[in-house]
């Protein structure tokens, strides 16, 4: 446990660089950087299906100690075969990412966590998979030592409850020159990641800054739009298929959004993994199914049943036959928040255009993604021509943007109630596929949108119940083990499983969503949970 004196040490230690930056400048277009695949080509392969580390990530992670045509040439000349050879060759020519570690009582040791999962700007080696930021980011933890799209939001919601509005508001600069360098805000900080994005929280980020000044919310606006554009671009090829890229163009001609990944080869960072998938799901292509698992990962469930066909195999994954729920709300939020920023800055042209816009989507996802009958938001599954069965957590998304309905909110209260609540905080799903986007797994940023969803609606006493049951899981686990965790199992409150790879510790949306809820319904900030009284 830290001391008073250490932990206030700890938390000045974040770096000068977090603090806030000047108002960024536009960077000019730049060529896309290679990945590792592309990078390494035989000896990438061959350190991933020789299965040199046991999950795929590291490798792809690591940072070269020479440049990769010396490496390569000097694979050329050695050939290791084998997985001993390739590990020693690998430990010669690589070194990898640090890892970080945990500290304290719940709050402080969140608190003194910020310090360590605070990375500055560096350097980038050549050959290195990293892409380079020019201010401070918080980082995950465990195997996730880059930057991340969505989980960043709910990391900003602790730094906003903690004080730490210079860190927002750095991590909101990484990201408007990420839109301006690429195009968009990629899943994460990696070259292999660029192919694709996250679910889009980027406009409800902007929210939490304080800094008001103009210049900044006109380039972070030019920003967000750039975004929209790059979410909408299929709109320009959707053609007789009626999708393109993230677009799909529903029966009446209205359109909405699906998660997509720009290629369609084994992910780097996954690369065994996806061919033993493939292989799998033959006779059907290869290509076809590695966007697929892709488009997953750009939906950052990756993986559950809401993509599979069987709704349990991983090889029949049809992500992107899917118009999600989560994603159109996220896409209706966006919209709304440019026509507001638009308005606010005298440009009222744009805010009718985006008004209408939302509009749009907003009477879309009431003719195909509500379930009158059924009581519920669904996904829709463009080849069925109709709502997927599935329930889970995502569902609750349109509550958090404040797109339902009251009486849709009330009839989602009550499902979630009779369906998704479980001893330790909301279930992701009703279904055990094995995969880690499934019970008996709930995850901190679905505790989140399905609390404040909730609340909004004035839901207040299932959203305490949801917060109070997940406050209790997450803390008997950090009293027993001293660590906060990226998924944890709700019915036996436990850690998480399932998933490519082993429960992570950090952990950046844990972090941020109990701190968040800490503040909102004042738990106590103890080595046990407590109630708060009203």
């Amino acid at each position: 446990m830290l001391t008073k004196s250490l932990l206030a040490l700890a938390i000045g230690m974040i770096p000068a660089s977090a603090t806030l930056a000047r108002t960024p400048q536009p960077a000019p277009a730049m060529q896309m950087p290679a990945s590792p695949q592309q990078l390494y080509g035989p000896l990438f392969e061959a350190v991933q299906l020789e299965r040199v580390f046991p999950d795929s990530k590291t490798f792809v992670d690591m940072v070269p100690r020479r440049s990769p045509a010396e490496i390569m040439a000097d694979y050329r000349a050695e050939h290791p075969t084998g997985r001993a050879a390739l590990s020693d060759f690998v430990a010669r020519h690589f070194t990898a990412p640090n890892a970080a570690h945990p500290h304290a009582t719940i709050r402080d040791h969140i608190r003194a966590l910020w310090p360590i999962l605070a990375h500055p700007p560096m350097a980038v080696p050549e050959g290195a998979s990293a892409l380079p930021l020019s201010a401070t980011s918080i980082v995950p933890g465990g195997r996730y030592q880059e930057f991340y799209y969505w989980d960043t939001y709910f990391t900003m919601l602790g730094l906003k409850a903690d004080g730490q509005q210079a860190l927002i508001d750095n991590m909101l600069a990484n990201f408007t020159s990420l839109i301006e360098r690429y195009g968009h805000i990629p899943n994460g900080t990696r070259t292999y990641y660029l192919s694709r994005s996250q679910p889009p929280y980027y406009a409800l980020m902007l929210d939490l800054s304080d800094n008001r000044d103009p210049a900044l919310a006109r380039q972070r606006l030019a920003a967000l739009r750039k975004e929209h554009d790059y979410w909408m671009a299929g709109a320009k090829c959707l053609g007789a298929a009626g999708a393109c890229q993230h677009v799909v163009r529903m029966p009446d001609g209205s359109l909405l959004n699906r998660y997509w990944d720009a290629s369609d080869t084994p992910r780097d960072e996954s690369y065994a993994e996806d061919r033993a998938t493939s292989a799998a799901a033959a006779p059907r292509p290869a290509g076809e199914v590695d966007r697929d698992l892709r488009a997953a990962a750009e939906s950052g469930w990756d993986f559950g049943s809401r993509w599979l066909a069987d709704g349990r195999t991983l090889a029949t994954i049809h992500t992107t036959d899917i118009v999600p729920i989560d994603l159109n709300s996220l896409m209706w939020t966006m919209e709304k928040s440019i026509a507001r920023r638009c308005a606010a800055l005298g440009d009222q042209a744009c805010a009718r255009d985006f008004t209408h816009r939302a509009e749009a989507r907003r009477a879309a996802i009431a003719k195909y993604l509500w379930l009158s009958g059924e009581g519920r938001f669904a996904d829709y599954d463009r080849k069925a021509h109709a709502p997927t069965p599935v329930i889970s957590a995502a569902l609750l998304e349109p509550l958090f943007v404040g797109l339902a309905t009251p009486d849709q909110a009330r009839r989602m209260a009550r499902l979630t109630e009779a369906k998704l609540v479980a001893p330790g905080g909301l279930r992701t799903s009703l279904v055990r596929t094995g995969q880690q986007w499934d019970a008996p797994n709930g995850w901190a940023p679905l505790q989140w949108v399905a609390i404040d969803g909730l609340d909004r609606y004035g839901e207040d006493k299932l959203a305490r119940e949801i917060a109070r049951r997940w406050f209790d899981n997450v803390v008997a686990f950090y009293v027993n083990t001293g660590r906060l965790i990226e998924k944890y199992d709700v019915e036996e409150r436990k850690a998480g499983g399932g998933g490519e790879y082993v429960v992570q510790d950090g952990f950046g949306w844990t972090n941020g969503v109990t701190a968040a809820l800490m503040d909102r319904y004042r738990f106590d900030d103890k080595a046990t949970a407590t109630r708060a009284s009203d």
